[in-house]
């Protein structure tokens, strides 16, 4: 099993930027797809990126021009960069990691281990 720890949340104005950190412990980083989803208050968790084992990013349309994913396997750490923050991406944002040997999409129920989640909020 793999254990997974966000870091890097916080309050952001409008515009700004943030890096989002993800650490995992507890096996080969490299056999997992990892991704990002976020969950704001009273809505449904929703995807945000993935980056395959091999390291091929993969968006949302919502988000496509504002992140970037990217993962380090000597660090077994993934990253979410987001750019040009506004007050719709405050949310509670959760790194996943799936184990499945095929390909992996985008629904959060292709993911079997989750991060505890970190606070991103955006005042405009």
């Amino acid at each position: 099993q793999v254990q997974l720890v966000e870091s890097g949340g916080g309050l952001v104005q409008a515009g700004g930027s943030l890096r989002l950190s993800c650490a995992a412990s507890g096996d080969t980083f490299s056999r997992y797809v990892m991704a990002w989803f976020r969950q704001a208050p009273g809505q449904a968790r929703e995807f945000v990126a993935l980056i395959s084992r091999s390291g091929t990013p993969y968006y949302a349309d919502s988000v496509k021009a504002r992140r970037t994913i990217s993962r380090d396997n000597a660090k077994n750490t993934v990253y979410l960069q987001m750019d040009s923050l506004n007050s719709e991406d405050t949310a509670v944002y959760y790194c996943a990691a799936s184990s499945a040997p095929a390909a992996v999409g985008t629904s959060r129920y292709n993911y079997n281990y989750w991060g505890r989640g970190t606070q991103v909020t955006v005042s405009s």
